[in-house]
């Protein structure tokens, strides 16, 4: 078996899905020749190159004429990728079309452009499987409204919660994080040598758009050659994105540890297995998310870092971002495409869910029986008290509530009291659940019905 660029040893995990080919140094090749293709066509639309200029560049621009392997041995001296892509684009267009190959262009011109579409292109699948990760929560939401189990503060337990609000939420933070991508505008670039696009007089800046609709970028008011907001809004959307893939991801491998074992990932033969341990399920999907979210705030940082740039061109920071932005989108994809395995395949068991809150001894219902009983700061020290004796002794809630030895401190506490039946009622974590039905129906409605 023969391992691609794309088939590495860890590319099982850190280049999974579709986003991965689409940054490949093949797609940037494709991305680039089309900028140059676009380019040409968008020049000859008003009569800046001839038709013929055009027609030859088109053909020319054809990945499989050009040896990535050299390109990229020549790129070293020159400083950019661009430069031997020129020569050899030169070279396969009659010598009186020449000049008009690249015309008016500078390297970052199709770099960037480059960088917008390969992005445009890697975003396409990351955002399907984006989609699909909250489809999958919309529906774990709606089949789990009513699923009681012990919400979770600090690690430790708090009051009861819904399985369906926790979907919601999961929810809600998936369908922002895919928004704000969807909404980015990944503009092209086209400046020239200093953003003045001079050797083409005045007429520059009607290139632009017909550049732009050529390639389905946006079209950006003047160059931004060191003015890096797009690459900065591009990479904080996907650090957003990712903190949310990541933070969904650690709740699955926490509901699937042993001791709690509320949701487990799909089980398929082989997945999951130990090396050592027949008996081993790992939670895999979840595992490998955030092995690949892990690594992107560092690169989200590294693009911000690189905004600060000299005059007109920079020289170094720029370059920083080229493998940057293509580790950002094939990392993230790749962890869009894992949950995503994880969420449509995600096992709920609501029986283990009520058996680890009823072990609780009734202890997180100790808020709703100081609320019961009034909210007063006697309430609050009885209940206290109550905590704390069933804590050391092994006591349910219940239990500690109804010993002698509270019953002889209500005198000190007048009005705290409650009957069987009204202690019953407040033990009870279903009645104790507040909002969570209509903050699930409310994400669910959003993710329905998005604004615009």
């Amino acid at each position: 078996m023969t391992l691609s660029a794309r088939d590495g040893l860890f590319s099982g995990m850190f280049a999974r899905g579709g986003a991965a080919p689409e940054v490949s140094d093949a797609a940037w090749l494709a991305a680039m020749l089309d900028v140059e293709a676009a380019l040409a066509g968008a020049q000859a639309g008003i009569g800046l190159v001839p038709e013929a200029a055009a027609t030859a560049l088109e053909e020319a621009c054809r990945p499989e004429f050009f040896d990535l392997a050299e390109l990229g041995c020549r790129a070293a001296p020159a400083g950019n990728p661009v430069i031997p892509l020129v020569a050899a684009l030169r070279e396969r267009v009659k010598p009186e079309l020449r000049r008009f190959v690249h015309y008016g262009a500078t390297s970052q011109d199709i770099n960037d452009t480059a960088a917008m579409l390969v992005a445009c292109r890697a975003l396409a699948p990351l955002l399907a499987d984006l989609s699909a990760c909250a489809d999958a929560c919309a529906r774990l939401a709606g089949e789990h409204r009513g699923t009681v189990m012990a919400g979770r503060t600090v690690l430790q337990h708090a009051v009861p919660v819904t399985f369906g609000l926790k979907a919601a939420g999961w929810l809600r933070a998936l369908d922002r994080s895919r928004a704000e991508l969807a909404e980015l505008d990944l503009p092209v670039q086209y400046g020239g040598a200093a953003g003045t696009l001079s050797v083409l007089g005045e007429r520059g800046h009607e290139v632009l758009p017909r550049l732009a609709a050529g390639l389905g970028l946006a079209e950006p008011v003047l160059p931004w050659h060191t003015d890096r907001t797009p690459v900065a809004r591009l990479a904080c959307a996907l650090g957003m994105a990712s903190g949310t893939l990541g933070k969904i991801a650690t709740d699955v491998k926490l509901l699937a540890q042993t001791e709690v074992g509320e949701a487990a990932e799909p089980s398929t033969p082989g997945r999951g297995g130990s090396s050592a341990m027949p008996h081993k399920r790992n939670p895999v999907g979840a595992m490998s998310v955030l092995a690949c979210v892990q690594r992107v705030p560092g690169l989200v940082a590294s693009v911000l870092a690189g905004m600060v740039q000299e005059h007109e061109r920079a020289a170094g920071p720029w370059q920083a971002e080229w493998e940057t932005l293509s580790e950002l989108l094939r990392l993230t994809g790749s962890a869009a495409s894992w949950l995503r395995e994880v969420l449509e395949g995600l096992t709920v068991d609501p029986a283990r869910m009520r058996a680890n809150l009823d072990a609780t001894r009734g202890l997180p219902m100790a808020e709703h029986v100081v609320a019961r009983l009034g909210g007063t700061p006697e309430a609050r020290g009885l209940v206290d008290a109550a905590c704390a004796r069933a804590v050391d002794e092994g006591l349910s809630l219940r239990e500690a509530l109804a010993a002698p030895w509270l019953r002889e401190a209500l005198p000190a506490a007048p009005g705290v009291s409650l009957t069987p039946e009204e202690l019953d009622a407040a033990l009870d974590p279903a009645g104790y659940l507040g909002s969570a039905g209509i903050f699930v129906d409310r994400a669910l409605a959003a993710h329905l019905n998005p604004p615009g």
